[in-house]
């Protein structure tokens, strides 16, 4: 008859209503606050650890019984940097570079979003002429949700 079997997806639990009402006012905002459409004002970033060797695992064809060549694994206690960086829905806005060794905190983040700031200013200067809003989407780390790292996206005028 033409149709496939196919089972249904496990979720972690049935919302309740407080939750399903919460969903909907988000959806309703998100289409309400503007007319059109406000993917523009969506700026993102995260972190990612970069390793300073990363070897490549190589593919070779062998005849049958014959070994592939092997490739050694990577030392994950090796030397590695962070990598800190912005994008939009156009690309990316900003990044960073911490040195060897050096880890996110909360000065480190204010710092990056008042860079940001001004980099966004220079590259996105429709933003600053429609007086568009950036909303800003980030994870909950304790440098991101800190005061004064709250303090200055209120400065900013920044959503989260």
């Amino acid at each position: 008859m033409g149709t496939i079997l196919k089972e249904g997806k496990w979720v972690p639990h049935q919302p309740n209503e407080r939750q399903m009402e919460n969903q909907k006012s988000s959806v309703k905002w998100c289409f309400n606050v503007t007319k059109k459409s406000f993917l523009h004002q969506i700026v993102t970033g995260d972190e990612k650890w970069i390793y300073f060797e990363n070897p490549k695992c190589t593919k070779s064809w062998v005849d049958p019984g014959r070994p592939s060549t092997s490739t050694a694994r990577p030392n994950r206690f090796g030397k590695k940097t962070m990598l800190c960086v912005w994008w939009d829905q156009e690309d990316v806005v900003y990044y960073e570079l911490l040195k060897p060794g050096e880890t996110m905190n909360t000065d480190r983040y204010r710092q990056q979003i008042i860079s940001l700031n001004h980099i966004v200013i220079v590259k996105r200067p429709e933003w600053a002429r429609k007086h568009s809003k950036i909303i800003l989407l980030h994870d909950n780390t304790p440098s991101h949700t800190s005061k004064p790292v709250k303090d200055t996206l209120k400065d900013l005028a920044w959503e989260v």
